[in-house]
């Protein structure tokens, strides 16, 4: 199992993985406490509602999204960010192409392919 990403990554390396309907993600730095991901969407598409055990923070890199936290819907864009408490739902939805930042606590396990 891996645990922790090494010191320095660099986005030309790292590679991009495709989740499917216009999302994808570069896992960008992680211990068992915190990891940093990118997303990144093309306009339309959809980060479903879901909710996980982890706190998440985000901030919108570039684009515009409309987010739903817990039912309240906001239209972000560039520097905006949002905060998510574990256990509650939340969904994306990209209105102009662009790039989100998470961090996440503790790490998700599943976005290195290990068992939850």
């Amino acid at each position: 199992m891996i645990t922790s990403s090494p010191s320095f990554l660099y986005e030309k390396d790292t590679p991009w993985e495709d989740l499917g309907n216009g999302v994808s993600r570069q896992v960008m730095g992680f211990n068992q406490d915190l990891m940093m991901v990118k997303f990144r969407f093309i306009p339309g598409a959809v980060g479903a509602p879901h909710y996980h055990v982890h706190s998440q923070t985000a901030m919108v890199m570039s684009g515009v999204f409309e987010l739903t936290i817990n039912g309240e819907k906001k239209i972000l864009s560039a520097g905006d960010g949002y905060f998510v408490e574990p256990g509650v739902e939340h969904s994306a939805v990209c209105i102009e192409e662009g790039i989100l930042i998470d961090a996440f606590n503790p790490f998700r396990n599943d976005f290195l392919g290990n068992q939850p």
